[in-house]
């Protein structure tokens, strides 16, 4: 009996000829193509989650899930479209002219689309190259603000004034990261003519200790401040600039603290901070007497 069916599977296997090592072959390439993708796949996300592990914030881990995904749509891709023209080639179709309509259709699409891709290549690298993070303060081009959201297609900033911008990275030619690392606060202060310089530096850095030693502000700032020197002489006053490392995000706040502090301490030692003045003098007659200066209002009739 089980002779029998042996050889009646046999005649039925040879009776269908090609058509069986043809679905035979297609079954193969199938089943091979998903093992691949599931390999690919596994392999990517295994060193995603130990790049992940070894980073120490949650904005790299986001980063790193963002191009784990990426990577893994680019395998499935690739392989099914390997494996479709596989069996399309089993199955004794000629691939060469669909190929060829394929890519009509997508120099269409890419001529249709360009911004598009664009958007998506240049997020891509963005991402990769770690130029911009969630909670970052950044310039693009005319756009400023916190990054609130990184994506492969745009780039989502809240400004001060609490406006969201929504910029297409294929808009962005630079990228200006202003809480990279480390930041610096930097302070151009103005005194009067009359002042004497060296004696405002002193008071400047008598105020940026005290600022040192705050608790609230010790943690904040990383290194003594800095005095560039004399900037520039303006019309009414001499600045002087200076600035403080800070902790990214942190040099606004230390700015304006420096400044309240170094303000009261210039009324306290009487250092004059200018504000704009003319100062105006009346001509001198022979004998070298100054005639008398008249202030005159006018008023509408």
């Amino acid at each position: 009996m089980n002779d029998n069916l042996i050889e009646m599977a046999a005649r039925w296997w040879v009776s269908l000829g090609g058509a069986a090592t043809t679905l035979l072959r297609v079954t193969l390439i199938v089943v091979a193509a998903w093992l691949l993708i599931s390999v690919l796949q596994r392999a990517i996300r295994t060193l995603r989650e130990r790049i992940a592990s070894r980073m120490d914030d949650r904005e790299s881990t986001k980063r790193a899930e963002t191009l784990g995904r990426v990577f893994r749509y680019l395998a499935t891709v690739v392989v099914s479209l390997i494996a479709g023209m596989l069996v399309l080639a089993e199955l004794g179709v000629s691939v060469a002219p669909i190929l060829g309509a394929a890519g009509v259709v997508g120099l269409a699409i890419g001529f249709g689309a360009q911004s598009l891709v664009k958007d998506f290549f240049t997020g891509f690298f963005i991402l990769l190259e770690n130029q911009i993070r969630q909670g970052d303060v950044v310039k693009l081009g005319e756009h400023a603000g916190m990054v609130e959201v990184v994506t492969l297609r745009y780039v989502q900033l809240r400004d001060y004034d609490g406006n969201v911008h929504y910029v297409p990275n294929g808009h962005i030619s630079t990228v200006v990261n202003m809480t990279r690392g480390f930041s610096n606060a930097v302070m151009d202060i103005g005194v009067a003519y009359r002042e004497n310089v060296d004696e405002v530096m002193a008071v400047m850095r008598k105020v940026a200790k005290q600022l040192q030693q705050d608790p609230d502000f010790q943690p904040k700032i990383l290194a003594d401040m800095e005095i560039a020197g004399v900037e520039s002489l303006a019309d009414s006053a001499v600045i002087i600039r200076c600035r403080f490392r800070t902790l990214p995000l942190e040099q606004w706040g230390v700015k304006r603290e420096y400044l309240r502090r170094v303000k009261a301490a210039f009324d306290e030692h009487g250092i004059e901070i200018p504000y704009p003045h003319m100062t105006v003098y009346a001509g001198q007659d022979r004998e070298g007497k100054a005639p008398a200066f008249v202030v005159q209002q006018l008023t509408e009739a």
